[in-house]
């Protein structure tokens, strides 16, 4: 009990001394002062209770949001709001054992319950009653969870032996402190009228053709001021600006299937995206290849080889192998854990590296979107190498520790409200021996004509994939190709066809990569995972790959329409 004791008043004494390194700026911000008012009342009053809380933090996301939509010339949407939503997250027990203890197969499929109400509403306006009534309910709702959860994990962990080797729940970290300058209205930020006119613009294209069932385009802006505070002494007010314009146009093939393509830009501000010829100039290139995708021939079934364009090698990477080097699923013993025993190990060809830069906004003076100053918990963010001439290295940790890795590296990450894991951010694959897109196309001649096939693919643009790395199903994956073509090795002319859909088994696919090409491209996005969908980057050299498979992609059928379509400006 005296240890008990001691150790609060360190902690006290932690957050008067963090609280005080704050900006003079952070000591005017009423929001902050509220926030950190009330957790540290609420934290003083459950460290009595019968089941104390040694852990609290507060994730207050204030932000607004703008969309404008426009479809085939005409605007369909414009909307702004802003909201103010608050993420309560408790923990009892200590580092070593807490509500958040994974579960052991053994116990079946008891899932322990997590999470209170969830994220919930605070007041957009700094009513320091009506916001510190939020808080007061949130975190008594966090906090009955979590006593429940621990109480079944405690007795669940009695029932059986402990693991030879004790693994803590939780790390401890050195908290941050950090403040970013309140930041000018969305309103101010962005003149919506002009965008509704360009989105009109962009979108006016899609008249062109009377097949084309959808010629969409989106511009969707977000202005966030994020508040982190934890009772470890954590103080962080990070502001994200981001801007993105969607482009989706599909047509109705002959045989009645629909073909979609896909355009997407980021910028961290609307004046940084391209300028509007450039866009227009796109997207006229687009609705030609949705006209050729028209008469293109379906595609079948397929197992030979193939080369994976830069953007479609990305999201390759990101599918088979970032999703297995997310430290939290290693501690999950319902996971895969494809990697969990191979650090110092090669497992890509040692012409390959890979790692995660959360650090930079750019990669070849192109925009990315998974950077951040500090992750989700309150952790810096850092360059993490993951892989080195193909050998292993580490894993991408949050806050919940392995047996080979006890520490954070920043990619504990979440969507708004959810509760953070290990997340990939920007995912950069690097060759040592690069050679050009010619010399690839040679090699995958050579290899057809060696294994018997008339022809091998190119995957040039995808739309994004999925994966699955627990051990209850089969650890594959699934791509999805929008523009792809067929390389003949008899000279003929390439191909277009429709239809396909790239998948595989991560370890079977890693072993056919043979060369990379000195060419690199980005994939922009959003990855959804336990912790929700955030934004990631993906960038890689165009890849030859000995042996890739295909299926059929699931049909989406439209019948001949059977009026005239208006407005059409079809030549």
């Amino acid at each position: 009990m005296e240890f008990f004791q001691t150790r609060v008043k360190h902690i006290v004494l932690y957050l008067f001394l963090a609280a005080f390194s704050l900006p003079a700026l952070a000591q005017n911000d009423s929001l902050m002062h509220i926030l950190e008012t009330e957790l540290n009342r609420e934290f003083q009053e459950l460290k009595k209770a019968q089941v104390p809380a040694y852990y609290i933090e507060y994730y207050v996301d204030d932000f607004q949001y703008a969309t404008v939509t426009a479809s085939f010339g005409s605007l369909t949407q414009s909307i702004t709001g802003k909201n103010r939503v608050l993420a309560t997250r408790i923990r009892v027990g200590d580092y070593q054992f807490d509500n958040t203890h994974p579960v052991s197969p053994s116990d079946g499929n008891f899932m322990p319950p997590q999470g209170g109400l969830g994220p919930s509403m605070l007041p957009s306006e700094n009513n320091e009653a009506a916001i510190k009534f939020g808080l007061w309910r949130a975190t008594q709702n966090e906090y009955k969870q979590a006593i429940s959860a621990y109480k079944i994990l405690k007795d669940a962990s009695e029932r059986h032996p402990a693991a030879p080797v004790r693994i803590d729940d939780f790390s401890k970290e050195t908290p941050s402190v950090h403040y970013d300058p309140p930041m000018r209205d969305l309103s101010v930020m962005l003149n919506q009228a002009a965008w509704e006119e360009k989105v009109k613009k962009y979108s006016a294209p899609f008249l062109k053709n009377a097949d084309l069932i959808e010629g969409d385009v989106s511009l969707n802006v977000t202005a966030e001021r994020k508040y982190f505070l934890t009772t470890e002494g954590a103080r962080i007010v990070q502001n994200f600006v981001s801007a993105y314009i969607n482009v989706s146009g599909s047509i109705r093939a002959t045989d009645g299937d629909i073909a979609p393509l896909h355009l997407s830009y980021y910028a961290p501000s609307t004046s940084e995206f391209p300028a509007d010829d450039v866009i227009m100039k796109e997207i006229e290139n687009m609705v030609e290849l949705l006209k050729q995708l028209k008469n293109a021939p379906l595609a079948e079934p397929y197992s030979g080889p193939a080369i994976l364009y830069a953007p479609t090698a990305g999201v390759f990477f990101h599918e088979i192998f970032g999703h297995r080097i997310e430290g939290h699923r290693l501690k999950n013993e319902y996971d895969g854990q494809t990697f969990k025993a191979k650090i110092n190990e090669v497992v890509l060809p040692k012409t390959l590296n890979v790692y995660f830069d959360p650090t930079i906004n750019q990669i070849g003076g192109k925009l990315v979107n998974g950077s951040y100053k500090y992750d989700d918990e309150g952790i810096k963010s850092q360059r993490v190498v993951v892989v080195d001439k193909g050998v292993l290295k580490t894993f991408l940790m949050s806050r919940t520790p392995l047996e080979n890795v006890s520490h954070s590296n920043g990619h504990g990450r979440a969507s708004l409200g959810a509760t953070p894991v290990s997340r990939q951010s920007n995912l950069i694959v690097e060759t040592t021996k690069a050679v050009s897109m010619e010399d690839l196309r040679k090699m995958l001649v050579k290899e057809c004509r060696r294994q018997g096939k008339p022809y091998g693919y190119l995957f040039k643009e995808v739309v994004g994939g999925f994966t699955v790395t627990d051990r209850y199903n089969p650890n594959a994956f699934n791509i999805f190709p929008t523009l792809v073509y067929r390389i003949y090795a008899d000279g003929r002319q390439d191909e277009l066809v429709r239809g396909v859909d790239l998948i595989g088994t991560p370890l079977a696919m890693f072993a056919e990569i043979q060369a990379a090409a000195n060419d690199r491209d980005i994939f922009i996005g959003f990855c959804g995972a336990e912790s929700g969908s955030v934004p990631v980057s993906a960038a890689s050299p165009s890849l030859f790959v000995r042996r890739i498979e295909t299926q059929k992609k699931p049909r989406q059928h439209q019948e001949t329409t059977l009026l005239t379509r208006p407005a059409s400006t079809d030549h």
